[in-house]
């Protein structure tokens, strides 16, 4: 029998998404924040690990509010999968720079794990990616809003 039914992972995952698109366009990160454990751990292969929900939020808030990560606009998920007996959930998230109107999408996936608490709530999450990869997309981004003149003092 699974540990964790189906409907729970989906509607904690769905939550998870929609308050990191929530955090991404408010800045405000808080309920992104909560979807984790009071002792949940962070695992950020470019970043470092965190403990705790309070530095999980403390160094969201600061990574993602910082440009040009703060012009990450959207994370989509272009697959994810779920293990019902584990109560983990891998996906692809994609990180989304905000639309410079040039017809072009800029962005660059990372492989998300996340493991379920119960109660709606993560424990662990680790974000793996290509940091060069990752530069490269943002540096490409920079460039094009540079040749659009929208730089915007930043």
């Amino acid at each position: 029998m699974a540990r964790w039914k189906r409907k729970e992972l989906e509607q904690a995952f769905d939550k998870y998404q929609a308050t990191a698109l929530k955090g991404a366009q408010t800045k405000d990160w808080t309920d992104w924040a909560n979807c984790f454990t009071e002792d949940a751990s962070y695992f950020e292969h470019h970043f470092g690990r965190f403990w705790g929900r309070e530095n999980i939020q403390k160094w969201i808030t600061a990574t993602m509010n910082k440009w040009p990560a703060s012009d990450m606009t959207a994370f989509p998920i272009t697959w994810y999968s779920i293990d019902i007996h584990k109560g983990w959930i891998i996906c692809e998230v994609m990180n989304r720079m905000a639309d410079l109107g040039d017809g072009k999408i800029y962005q660059e996936p990372n492989i998300t794990i996340l493991h379920y608490a119960g109660n709606g709530m993560f424990k662990y999450e680790e974000d793996a990616y290509n940091p060069h990869n990752m530069g490269v997309t943002i540096g490409a981004w920079i460039a094009a809003r540079k040749q659009l003149g929208a730089n915007k003092n930043k």
